[in-house]
């Protein structure tokens, strides 16, 4: 077999075959004769460039799925409940990690000697929805070293310090966690992941691809503090990690400012209890260090999710003249939309996250979430969007961002902010690298669904292929 004939196949409305050789889609075209390659008949199903998920963090998303749920909890009371029930189940000695409270929306507070009470010497980390923050029982606390105060939480830098070590103390369960993930996603039409986890991923990947690695395609992310480590590796994005090609350099992502749950995201306004946010990056060294990425080869990746955070990112890739991508971009000034597209830069979004942010955006961001998450405005003003799910914050599921982007709401909720919906060809294009439909040239990555794609159902997917190569397959 010199290829793959795909028989029968909707693409924008029309049924045509496409002829796959060397990884790649060699010709669309009404009735093509086969020239000895395999056939695979699609009987008029809708095919579609293949899905990515353009910001995950793969260990804790493969963890998170084997941790403690806490996304259903009201309350700190609740969510004390859930941890008496886990620990009360744990063997002797078995540390209890939760995953997913969201207290900035909390009719009460967290405190360290509430969770002392049910955790007793019991190692105990519950990692909140946003990841940026982490509340530890007072023998977690002696077992990291760290000091939280009366609450019982660390924010940002000291939380994610605490977060890594905590997927340490499961690192026998990780590789077997990812495999599952990453299965999944494929299962779910994802062909590429952008992995931004916050280690030297260059190692991790390596030493993931060493026995093959078949897909999802992997774009592993270099962080600001490892720039001229990579350099002198001659790691530069979009260079190959390993031999497949299928493992590469992804971009360099740079925190400066903290999350909205938090109530750290850097912002104009004040949040309710006075504060703005922080800033960990000032914005002369975060300009020097976009100049030294772009130098090297790397993409810049800024997460910015305040307004104010937004205004700095943009400011320093306007200053340096090089396009990037600005992470989460949750709250936007009305001035700086149409800067986006004016400089190049990629609003690289989380659409899914208005579903859980709805409630806690209007909290602490009252009178401004017309503002936030402007993916119309956006889009209007010439922007290029790219979809991710910032898993495990969101499900590693580019159909629910979609639908969040096309919809703004649950199923029977009132969508928010409905002047901010999206048409469904230009969320499908944001989770497809700039466009759905398949054209000769391309990399063979595609996916073909059962029933319309109106449904946006992510049981519906059929058939992936990555580089012509069928990794999934109901057919």
């Amino acid at each position: 077999m010199t290829g793959l004939l795909l028989r029968r196949a909707r693409v924008d409305g029309a049924v045509v075959d496409l002829r796959i050789r060397d990884g790649r889609v060699a010709a669309i075209a009404p009735e093509l004769v086969a020239e000895g390659e395999g056939v695979v008949d699609l009987d008029g199903r809708v095919v579609l460039r293949g899905l990515w998920d353009e910001h995950v963090h793969v260990t804790q998303a493969a963890l998170a799925a084997a941790s403690l749920p806490l996304g259903g909890a009201g309350s700190a009371a609740e969510t004390l409940a859930l941890v008496r029930a886990a620990v009360d189940r744990a063997a002797p000695g078995e540390p209890v990690v939760g995953m997913g409270f969201q207290d900035g929306v909390w009719p009460d507070r967290p405190t360290r000697a509430a969770l002392d009470a049910v955790a007793g010497e019991r190692t105990v980390v519950l990692v909140s929805h946003d990841v940026h923050a982490v509340w530890l029982s007072s023998a977690a606390a002696r077992r990291f070293g760290v000091s939280p105060g009366e609450d019982g939480m660390l924010r940002e830098g000291p939380a994610f310090a605490v977060g890594q070590r905590t997927n340490a103390l499961a690192a026998e369960r990780v590789e077997h966690a990812v495999v599952d993930l990453l299965a999944a996603a494929v299962r779910r039409g994802v062909v590429g992941v952008v992995d931004l986890e916050m280690t030297w991923n260059r190692d991790v990947w390596l030493e993931r691809a060493a026995d093959g690695w078949a897909g999802p395609r992997i774009e592993a992310g270099v962080y600001g503090v490892d720039v001229e480590r990579a350099g002198r590796l001659g790691l530069r994005t979009g260079g190959p990690i390993d031999p497949s090609g299928l493992v590469r350099v992804g971009p360099m992502k740079v925190l400066i400012d903290g999350a909205l749950n938090t109530r750290t995201a850097y912002c104009v306004d004040p949040y309710p209890d006075g504060g703005t946010g922080v800033l960990t990056v000032p914005p002369d060294e975060l300009t020097a260090l976009l100049r030294r990425s772009a130098a090297a080869g790397l993409l810049p990746a800024v997460h910015a999710i305040g307004d104010a955070a937004v205004t700095i990112a943009l400011d320093a890739f306007e200053a340096v003249g090089v396009r990037g991508r600005i992470e989460h971009a949750q709250l936007i000034a009305d001035a700086d939309v149409p800067r986006f597209g004016a400089l190049g830069v990629t609003a690289s979004v989380q659409p899914a996250h208005l579903l859980d942010d709805r409630e806690v955006a209007a909290e602490h961001w009252p009178g401004r979430t017309g503002r936030a998450y402007p993916l119309r405005a956006l889009l209007e003003t010439g922007a290029t969007l790219a979809f991710g799910s910032d898993a495990p914050v969101a499900p590693l599921d580019p159909w629910r961002a979609i639908r969040a982007a096309v919809e703004r709401a649950l199923p029977g909720e009132a969508p928010w902010h409905p002047e901010q919906r999206i048409p469904l060809e230009a969320a499908l294009d944001a989770s497809t690298r700039g466009r759905a439909r398949p054209q000769v040239g391309d990399a063979a990555d595609l996916i073909a669904l059962d029933g319309p794609l109106k449904a946006l159902d992510p049981d519906a997917v059929a058939l992936t292929l990555i580089a012509g190569t069928a990794v999934h397959s109901t057919l």
